[in-house]
């Protein structure tokens, strides 16, 4: 087990749900935060809930919207330089509508923040902490970046995204030799804002909606495991909600005939 005591681990997203489960059970490891989100409030309450729990720890707030890229650049700049062990991406958003009849400005936010920030913060953590021991970038996907959901089809394809980039990433850290590791955490129905924010209704009702769900607190359970792990991806079964550990499940071309040459 990597505990990785007096090394940071960042989180974007933190604010609730996922990511600040998550901010507490890495507490619970020794892990010092960095936790970036839009809502100062929530973040605030959150740095003094661990604190009380775990005075030793320093516990980094960066009020952020990353959806805009010079906020994104920006306070990856102020963190780079912190002992960084483990890098989560895990902000983002979904909305449901059919094609055609969906809130155009609302997907674009999605758009942006569910795949160019994640890009350009894993782009940056990997130039930056590629050769450092037992460092591990988490990037959360989604059961819907595996199959195509109805009425989330735009959703899905950002999660698409979000997978593909993420097991890539994870072959050519492999392939280099890099010490960094590439992983990928894909929740089924998780208890979460993301239901009320997805259908636009702050009445939103998981019981009605699934029956059966995770919550946070288990979501984050999962996501230790697949950091304890030497697996690509931590997958949630949509069917029966198994968790279980794997292998990437994307086909991949490496050692192709059919591959671009490149020469030195």
């Amino acid at each position: 087990m990597n505990e990785q005591y007096g090394r940071y681990t960042v989180i974007t997203g933190a604010s609730a749900g996922i990511g600040a489960a998550a901010a507490r059970a890495f507490a619970a490891r020794g892990h010092s935060l960095v936790l970036i989100a839009r809502r100062t409030a929530r973040l605030e309450t959150l740095r003094d809930e661990i604190h009380a729990a775990y005075p030793s720890l320093d516990i980094i707030i960066k009020t952020v919207d990353l959806s805009v890229t010079n906020s994104v650049l920006q306070v990856y700049d102020e963190v780079k330089d912190l002992p960084i062990g483990t890098w989560i991406n895990n902000a983002g958003f979904g909305s449901y509508g059919t094609i055609g009849a969906q809130d155009l400005s609302k997907i674009r936010q999605m758009i942006h923040l569910n795949i160019e920030t994640l890009t350009i913060l894993s782009n940056l953590f990997v130039r930056d902490f590629a050769d450092a021991e037992g460092a591990q970038l988490i990037n959360i996907s989604s059961v819907g970046g595996y199959l195509i959901v109805p009425s989330v089809v735009t959703y899905c394809a950002t999660k698409f995204y979000v997978s593909a980039f993420t097991e890539g990433l994870a072959h050519e850290l492999a392939a280099r030799g890099a010490k960094l590791r590439a992983k990928l955490l894909a929740p089924a129905a998780t208890q979460t804002e993301f239901g009320a924010v997805a259908n636009d209704n702050p009445a939103y009702d998981y019981d009605k909606a699934f029956g059966t769900y995770h919550t946070s607190a288990q979501m984050a359970e999962f996501l230790l495991a697949l950091y304890d792990s030497d697996a690509v991806l931590g997958i949630v079964d949509r069917e029966t909600l198994a968790f279980r550990l794997c292998a990437g499940q994307l086909p991949y071309a490496g050692g192709s005939a059919r591959n671009q040459k490149v020469s030195d």
